[in-house]
């Protein structure tokens, strides 16, 4: 066999097919690289998430509503971070291999690049402005932990749990099931119900003879009995309190009582302190009053109450026998 042969056929067939054998190349070394790339994130993400579970002593995730606050917050913030990083490198790689694959194919195109540079200049000064406002708004609200996958958040046009932050997209899902999709350059604000603790208020009213120092007491030693049980320790922060008398009027005294709760833990322990309360005042024999108030704005309001606006009638129409002119 002469190798010299060979070599000058494979050096033809590589100079015929350079072309394809080049655009071949940069997607195999695209996949490569964005494969390379999406592993580190997963890996990063997954050493500290797992390194704060191991901290913790837990070896599932919904554990750690247990665990101190900032622990959970750091297992949030980490997995958004890592599904924005991988969305920008699937995005930053198609890029780079597009750009490459048209410079294989046309050598000379990198002088026309800067009139490609400006019309791109001037369609994301028009057309795709609001694309850039969505990508960079995103980046800000993850970096910034303004909202990560897991919280409950109200975005204005959406309120429930965050199932997924992306670059230009974040998914909100609605207690009633509803996946909303909102753009991140929509989001004027966030208020992230998730992040640090919640506080339970309850407002109680109680009829305007009951002994106010009785009752207060007793609402109070309920909420602290509550919160040193095994069940509830973990979820209640600090040691439940009376605010006092929030408000006085003539049917009811309105007595306010708050607890602060772990953001995950609010309404579990809202309703169980709910049950207890009702069981105490029903030990004191205190009946809470039938506060039943209408108001009425207009006449909209008014037709909204029932009986408000009974349906139009008209007279029913009577007939008068008439006497027949002979019958006098």
């Amino acid at each position: 066999m002469d190798w010299n042969t060979f070599w000058a056929n494979v050096g033809s067939f590589v100079h015929d097919y350079r072309i394809p054998l080049g655009i071949l190349t940069i997607i195999v070394v695209a996949f490569i690289a964005r494969a390379v790339l999406l592993f580190l994130v997963r890996r990063l993400v997954d050493q500290v998430v797992n390194g704060v579970k191991k901290k913790q002593n837990v070896t599932d995730t919904q554990a750690l509503v247990a665990s101190p606050l900032a622990a959970v917050r750091i297992v949030q913030r980490t997995r958004t971070i890592g599904t924005v990083s991988t969305n920008v490198i699937n995005v930053t790689v198609v890029i780079v291999a597009i750009i490459l694959i048209v410079t294989t194919i046309d050598p000379n195109i990198i002088g026309s690049l800067a009139l490609l540079t400006a019309a791109l200049g001037a369609g994301l000064g028009f057309g795709a402005q609001n694309i850039v406002k969505d990508v960079l708004n995103g980046l800000f609200m993850v970096f910034e932990d303004q909202l990560g996958v897991g919280d409950v958040v109200d975005l204005g046009p959406a309120t429930g749990v965050v199932e997924a932050v992306g670059i230009r997209i974040t998914q909100v899902r609605d207690v009633n099931g509803t996946l909303w999709f909102v753009r991140n350059g929509e989001i004027l604000r966030v208020g992230n119900m998730s992040q640090g603790w919640s506080r339970v208020i309850i407002d109680l009213a109680i009829p305007y003879d009951s002994d106010l120092d009785t009752v207060q007491e007793k609402m109070l030693d309920t909420a602290v009995a509550m919160s040193t049980e095994p069940k509830w320790r973990s979820r209640i922060v600090e040691r439940p309190e009376i605010w006092g008398l929030e408000s006085i009027s003539a049917e009811a005294l309105v007595i306010r009582l708050v607890v602060k709760t772990r953001t995950s833990a609010k309404d579990d322990v809202a309703r169980e302190l709910r049950m207890r309360l009702k069981r105490s005042l029903d030990e004191l024999e205190v009946t809470l009053p039938s506060l039943n108030t209408v108001v009425l704005s207009g006449f909209d309001g008014a037709a909204s109450v029932k009986g408000a606006r009974p349906p139009g009638t008209r007279p029913i129409p009577t007939n008068t026998p008439q006497t027949p002119n002979g019958g006098r």
